[in-house]
């Protein structure tokens, strides 16, 4: 049965690519901003950050959520904390704070009873996705993106220039946690569809993408969405068509759709370049005949 037939037919299935458009939209719109600010590492923070509240979820009994929105804020103010009353730089705080937190999840991980449970919180199962899950899924979209929407100058405006924001009067320090908490809630929604090893790729990669194709942050916006978007239905197709882990072919999809980008697009890939830098070798050969002549 192909993918179209099986999606009209399973509930399950279109529970997942549902999930998965909206984890490939609102991982696409806050990695825009995470690239912008220079916080790759951050989001790699927070999405290692978030285990041991899901672990602790897991052994209480109570919904992964809560844990992972706990541990994911607390880790991202205990890095601000510690870079600023310490001369440690940021991102040693980032590097102390998350591999502290990812061993505690790991600690917690092995009072578990199921190693598939630990399996699945890593890489993620989005075909096995649950209908509570779906819709903390929608909630956690909707609340990011008015968020957004609402803030959307704010957060321009110190993310491209931190220094005339805080002249402006923004309170900067204030704006940041607030991205940060957006960031962790986009990772506990990504969990169950890319895990958490890989949701650092759909932050990144998309917004990647799309940054190579504008230099308008709104255009930027709408980009890395559908390329999100796209990654999402591309990998769950090839997950469901060849029996392989939907997380990981949901981010090598996108990793494509970045290479076709750098090598293809306009102004900033590589074969434009190439092409170029071939017509000015052409038209300096050119100038250097007719002088000679």
């Amino acid at each position: 049965m192909n993918f179209i037939d099986a999606l009209f037919q399973y509930g399950f299935l279109q529970k997942a690519l549902t999930t998965s458009i909206m984890v490939g939209i609102i991982c696409g719109v806050i990695g825009c901003f995470i690239i912008l600010r220079g916080m790759a590492l951050m989001g790699d923070a927070i999405s290692h950050a978030v285990l041991p509240g899901v672990a602790l979820s897991y052994l209480l009994g109570i919904n992964f959520f809560f844990g992972a929105v706990f541990t994911g804020i607390l880790t991202a103010l205990g890095i601000g904390f510690i870079s600023q009353n310490s001369r440690i730089k940021n991102d040693v705080s980032i590097g102390i704070m998350f591999t502290a937190a990812f061993a505690s999840g790991i600690i917690l991980i092995t009072f578990m009873k199921s190693s598939t449970d630990l399996y699945h919180i890593l890489f993620g199962n989005v075909l096995a996705v649950r209908p509570s899950e779906m819709w903390s899924t929608l909630f956690i979209g909707i609340l990011v993106l008015v968020c957004v929407y609402v803030f959307y100058k704010e957060l321009l405006v110190s993310s491209f220039d931190p220094t005339m924001a805080a002249a402006y009067g923004l309170p900067t320090r204030v704006i940041h946690y607030f991205l940060m908490t957006l960031l962790t809630l986009v990772t506990v929604a990504s969990l169950q569809t890319v895990g958490i090893i890989l949701v650092v790729a759909m932050l990144i990669t998309p917004a990647s993408t799309a940054y190579l194709l504008t230099n308008r942050l709104w255009v930027m916006l709408y980009l890395s969405a559908g390329i999100g978007v796209l990654a999402s239905i591309l990998g769950l197709y090839f997950s469901y068509t060849y029996n392989l882990a939907s997380g990981a072919t949901i981010v090598l999809a996108a990793t494509v759709l970045f290479v076709l980008a750098f090598v293809f697009s306009p102004k900033q890939g590589l074969m434009w370049r190439a092409i170029k830098s071939l017509r000015k070798r052409v038209m300096y050969s050119r100038i250097k005949l007719d002088r000679e002549d």
